[in-house]
């Protein structure tokens, strides 16, 4: 719709009006980014907040710090300091310490063993080298310079033979995201979304109180189990609804803005919460405030309008766009709401009509370019996340300074933003992909190639900013290339295969134990292949989008290797394609995301 029909319609002027076929059809009418739009965007922020907490509180939770050493209570009480306690009972490190992570000139997993008495009556200041090497006998000491304070790792003592006890809890709260996508994802369809939001909210918040009070492993594991349940359904289900209620033209910016600004911020004031805090069980409740907003959400959010056209109440979706005209100063003539209304019904009888056949996921496969399709977007997506989250992860590994590291690497979330902001619509979404990609992929083997530091660091959050960008343009990518009759559970299917990358990811830097190197090696050539995949999938700006499984089987079959859509001279921009309403932006087009459960986009 050109402005000028905006003007006529608003006006309600007979004859040039445009129909009201779709949800999309009735917004230019209420405003597609006025007053209320806005209130939506401010609404945001806490959630993104509680997002980001979820997320990454667990990262300074189980954080251990970079020095520790066998403990020996003799030595502790001759009123020693730590140098003189490490030259007398911690032997030099093992060859399998020497190329693990933070390798040290001491031993952290071994201690000499000897009669301590006769040696401080001696006056010995150094070990004898042909005293008996064991294991830790009476736990550990750790130096809190960097880390000024103990976490449940630290505390439980999650180290050499068990470091990998951290990991296998950050796995389980992955896990417990499968299971709340489900549990909520089908709340959502069935009750609404915001009793999902709510409820989702609400597990999360008394899961993360009752992790401050966790005295074990299992209980810990139990307690971050129940909170990753309302992972991604914390945030997500309200971002789709107010994506809905913004015109198709403003999505990409509402979209990536928002969660650029809010998620970056948040993100990097996190880590110096937990400096400042410098308690882990009093972060577990700190970060869990954000997740309070639940019990205000129903008088401040509105349900989706589309979810109640979906349940057949056009009346219910028509009350709340009554609401936002209001607040818009918008005057929308009775026979527009009418026309919308017929629509609506039209819509349903139809549907209803073609539920004889009920699509699935397993109907991608069937046809041979559509399956191997869907099958590089599950992979693609599966090693992006991979790629993210050991990201995350792996900056403990790259600098004693993690709360400033990981600060500044979650700060690329907002240049990332913008970059998609001013470009993806301009560019197209493959080789967009495909360099942020390899830029990450580079600078990752560039930041193996320097030592541990601040250059190394810095590598890294460029490696950072590139997957940023690419997981930010996969968001998007499968929901316009699957076609419609099945992209809402072509896309689920996607992201809960995404879920089980996030359980291997921690894993990834585990590795650092085997080898230093080897997590950003992985990292690394996960990113390359990643890069790679994109190139092997269709571009899908202004292109029209797939409806059947036929169509999906030929979308892009047509288009050079070589096309780039920010080329005016490409032949596949002189083509006359139907550029569809929000087809700019399918990814955050509500109209083909209306059926994934649990709106997991």
């Amino acid at each position: 719709m050109t402005l000028q029909q905006e003007k006529k319609a608003e006006e309600g002027t007979e004859g040039t009006r445009p129909r009201i076929e779709t949800f999309d059809d009735i917004l230019p009418y209420i405003g597609e980014a006025g007053r209320y739009q806005w209130f939506l965007f401010v609404i945001l922020l806490p959630f993104t907040f509680v997002y980001a907490f979820l997320y990454f509180a667990q990262f300074f939770i189980t954080l251990v710090p970079e020095e520790y050493w066998c403990k020996v209570p003799d030595l502790m009480n001759a009123n020693l300091t730590d140098e003189q306690i490490l030259a007398l009972s911690v032997p030099p490190p093992q060859f399998e310490e020497l190329n693990g992570d933070h390798p040290s000139n001491y031993s952290r997993c071994s201690q000499y063993i000897t009669n301590w008495d006769e040696v401080l009556k001696s006056g010995r200041t150094e070990a004898d080298p042909s005293w008996t090497i064991g294991k830790c006998q009476n736990g550990w000491s750790f130096n809190l310079t960097n880390v000024p304070y103990l976490s449940i790792a630290a505390e439980l003592e999650w180290v050499c033979d068990q470091s990998y006890l951290g990991t296998t809890a950050q796995s389980a709260f992955f896990a417990g995201s499968i299971v709340g996508g489900l549990i909520f994802g089908y709340i959502a369809d069935h009750y609404g979304r915001l009793p999902a939001l709510v409820l989702c909210n609400g597990v999360g918040f008394f899961a993360s109180i009752g992790t401050a009070f966790c005295t074990s492993f299992w209980s810990f594991v139990l307690s971050r189990f129940i909170v990753g349940t309302s992972f991604d359904n914390c945030f997500n289900i309200i971002f789709i609804i107010i994506i809905e209620y913004v015109g198709p033209r403003y999505r990409t910016l509402m979209a990536n803005m928002s969660f650029g600004i809010y998620f970056a911020f948040a993100s990097s004031i996190l880590p110096w919460i937990a400096y400042w805090v410098s308690d882990w069980k009093i972060l577990s409740v700190v970060s869990a405030l954000p997740l309070v907003v639940a019990f205000v959400t129903p008088w401040i959010v509105p349900e989706s309008a589309r979810w109640y056209i979906m349940n057949g109440r056009v009346d219910k979706a028509i009350e709340l766009l009554k609401k936002f005209e209001k607040v818009n100063k918008k005057t929308v003539p009775l026979e527009v709401y009418e026309e919308f209304a017929r629509s609506c019904d039209t819509a349903m009888k139809q549907s209803d009509k073609q539920a004889g056949y009920n699509y699935t996921v397993v109907d991608l496969f069937k046809l041979p370019r559509l399956g191997r399709i869907t099958t590089i977007l599950v992979i693609y997506w599966l090693v992006m996340i991979m790629v993210f989250d050991g990201h995350v992860w792996n900056m403990k590994l790259l600098h004693s300074d993690v709360f400033t590291s990981f600060s500044l690497a979650s700060i690329t979330e907002l240049p990332a933003a913008l970059i998609l902001a001013l470009f993806l619509d301009r560019w197209g979404r493959r080789w967009m992909g495909f360099f942020s990609m390899v830029l990450c992929g580079v600078f990752s083997f560039v930041a193996l190639a320097l030592p541990k530091g601040a250059w190394a660091m810095s590598m890294a959050i460029f490696a950072r900013l590139g997957v940023n960008i690419s997981a930010n343009i996969g968001f998007q990518y499968a929901a316009e290339m699957l076609p419609t009759v099945v992209r809402a559970q072509g896309v689920s299917l996607i992201h809960i295969i995404g879920y089980f990358a996030h359980i291997v990811g921690p894993y990834v830097v585990y590795l650092a134990k085997i080898h230093a190197a080897l997590p950003l090696i992985v990292l690394g050539t996960l990113s390359l292949i990643d890069a790679a995949l994109t190139l092997t999938l269709p571009e899908t700006l202004d292109q029209e989008l797939p409806e059947t499984l036929e169509e999906g089987n030929s979308f892009g079959k047509e288009q050079s290797f070589w096309w780039f859509p920010c080329i005016k001279s490409s032949q596949e921009k002189r083509k006359k394609y139907r550029r569809k309403l929000g087809a700019t932006n399918a990814g955050f087009n509500p109209g083909s995301l209306q059926r994934i459960e649990s709106t997991r986009l």
